[in-house]
């Protein structure tokens, strides 16, 4: 399988956009510690191999994805030439759209499924193909189409990793901080506050509060500000919709509220983001 450039990857760095994909060198190096990121991530290995802490240690190499759920902490062990693909990308802003039931492989990684999938040998090039297409769409000048393009491509990606998955029953629970995050991802762009997480998931707000920060190093509103604000980002870039009409979107009824925060997340006001991004040498 043929890698496009030799760029270290790191997808899960890139806040700012919903949908990222990258190509190149995984992490070589150990990590001293593990991380956690707002981002799911999916790796495609086209090379090498690496050892990897998630939950429990696992090995990947040439044709294995690699599944990281949102705020899953994880690390490099050991890395030998690794090869990857990188996909990232923001859950809450795919979850009520088509692509949402395609994501069914991360929620089960969080229920204790093996984050590992291979990719059998025939469908390894058209995986990388797919990829490849989609790593154009997400860096292209924003275009007509170009949104139910990307989703296209996306939703591509995630069938033929889910149509290669053998899941075994799974017996063990999500951890308390997995079952919140998925609770946050689906129901996010609602007007929802650490109360109606801590009910959904039948534990004291306090309890929540927590678990997720010592399992993700960030609070429950935190995890509910980076959803809405990621599908913010994709409505301002794909849509023209006026600004409040986005904050409603998103789940604040105070537009200058919702420029406040977005504002102090990205740096820029709703609309000088999406002049900057919507630009035709935005990326």
């Amino acid at each position: 399988m043929a890698v496009a450039h030799s760029q270290p990857v790191h997808v899960w760095d890139t806040p700012s956009r919903t949908l990222v994909v990258a190509c190149g060198h995984a992490q070589q190096a150990p990590s001293p510690h593990a991380a956690s990121h707002p981002q799911a991530v999916l790796a495609l290995y086209t090379g090498g191999r690496a050892v990897i802490d998630q939950r429990t240690r696992l090995t990947v190499s040439a044709g294995d994805v690699m599944l990281i759920p949102a705020g899953e902490k994880h690390r490099t062990v050991a890395a030998e030439r690794a090869e990857v693909w990188g996909l990232g990308f923001h859950p809450s802003a795919f979850t009520h759209t088509e692509v949402g039931p395609l994501l069914e492989p991360f929620e089960r990684v969080r229920q204790g499924a093996s984050a590992v999938v291979p990719i059998p040998s025939g469908r390894q090039e058209h995986l990388v193909r797919l990829l490849s297409e989609l790593h154009a769409e997400t860096r292209a000048p924003h275009r007509a189409l170009g949104e139910q393009v990307t989703r296209s491509l996306f939703s591509l990606v995630l069938a033929e990793v889910g149509r290669s998955s053998t899941w075994a029953p799974v017996e063990s629970r999500p951890t308390l901080a997995g079952e919140a995050l998925t609770y946050i991802e689906r129901h996010c762009l609602e007007p929802i506050s650490l109360r109606e997480v801590a009910s959904a998931v039948g534990r004291s707000p306090a309890h929540v509060t927590t678990a997720l920060k010592q399992a993700t190093g960030r609070s429950v509103v935190e995890w509910i500000i980076s959803g809405r604000m990621a599908e913010a980002r994709r409505r301002l870039v794909s849509t023209d919709e006026r600004v409040d009409i986005i904050a409603e979107r998103v789940g604040y009824a105070d537009p200058t509220h919702f420029i406040r925060l977005f504002r102090r997340t990205e740096g820029l006001t709703p609309a000088a983001w999406r002049k900057q991004h919507r630009a035709p040498d935005a990326h």
